[in-house]
């Protein structure tokens, strides 16, 4: 009992962080069309900003300034960069975004070094929110995903219920009627890759502190963020919810279990014939976790090619 309540409130608060980086993606791509390869770059950047400014200033003037540069520094990528590619397709601004992620990687290991950092929530926090069975489970991995939520939240309610979702929305599909009406569309298209790349930030200055802050946590998380975008749908912010918390429990789970398929043959009386041969029969669900989300994105788009909530063509 103790371990499923665990790994359930794992999965849930690591589905959730998968959530905080991947709403931007989902955001750009929902609303733009582009595929950003360098969006967990813009991740890892916002924990490095979060660490360099707490160092100076505080936890959590970190955790507000790190957004709002990384945002600005969005905005400059929409503005400069990719307008030169995008009449080219979705392999160019793919590569370009690439070639940014592999400069951004390199910048933070010329500045903060090839070793993960200190970059540690302060002791207020450092404290447990309640105990299972005598066991503390830490506040921290609440806060982030109370702060995952409150984006899914506001995301929503921006893009369904205020004027700026509607312009927003209407660019995307109407972009000539929207410019007629006197919509600035390549601004709009700035601010929304800046968005994209703030919550990026923020996700990265908020889990930073909590997980390891290392040059190659953009690199890590990067792939997850494109299959939970791909499971939940492109371009849907409730698919991405959903996929997120499915990967995260799939995955949470699967690293406590030892479960083989020789041990599930030991209920017809086959365990020991399946030991006997070996290979795949006798290799444990934990020491393949990682292929999870892999299998889970397969799955689904042989049911869905066009996800759990997307848009089907």
């Amino acid at each position: 009992m103790e371990f499923a309540i665990i790994s359930t409130l794992n999965g849930v608060t690591y589905g959730l962080l998968l959530f905080m980086v991947s709403a931007g993606l989902t955001l750009i791509f929902g609303m733009m069309g582009v595929l950003n390869f360098a969006h967990a770059s813009f991740y890892m950047l916002g924990a490095y900003i979060a660490y360099a400014v707490s160092s100076l200033f505080g936890f959590w003037t970190g955790i507000i300034v790190a957004p709002i540069v990384v945002g600005i520094i969005g905005m400059l990528v929409e503005r400069f960069l990719l307008p030169r590619v995008h009449a080219h397709g979705h392999a160019h601004e793919l590569l370009l975004t690439f070639g940014l992620a592999l400069i951004i990687e390199e910048l933070i290991k010329l500045f903060f070094g090839d070793f993960p950092v200190n970059y540690q929530m302060p002791d207020a926090l450092r404290f447990s929110a309640f105990h299972i069975f005598g066991t503390g489970y830490p506040f921290y991995r609440m806060l982030i995903g109370a702060v995952a939520i409150i984006m899914f939240t506001v995301l929503w309610l921006l893009l369904t219920r205020t004027r700026t979702g509607i312009v927003v929305r209407a660019a995307e599909r109407l972009p000539n009627m929207a410019e007629a009406l006197g919509h600035n569309i390549p601004v709009v298209f700035m601010f929304v890759f800046g968005t994209g790349a703030a919550l990026a930030g923020l996700a990265g200055a908020v889990a930073g502190a909590f997980y390891p802050t290392n040059p190659n946590m953009g690199l890590e998380l990067g792939v997850i963020v494109f299959v939970v975008v791909v499971v939940g749908g492109l371009g849907s912010l409730k698919g991405s919810l959903v996929a997120s918390l499915l990967i995260g429990l799939f995955s949470s789970f699967a690293v406590g279990l030892d479960w083989s398929l020789a041990g599930a043959l030991d209920i017809v009386g086959l365990g020991d014939w399946a030991r006997s041969i070996g290979g795949l029969m006798t290799l444990e669900l934990s020491s393949v976790s990682a292929t999870i989300p892999f299998a889970l994105m397969l799955v689904i788009l042989l049911v869905r090619p066009a996800g759990l909530l997307g848009e089907r063509n």
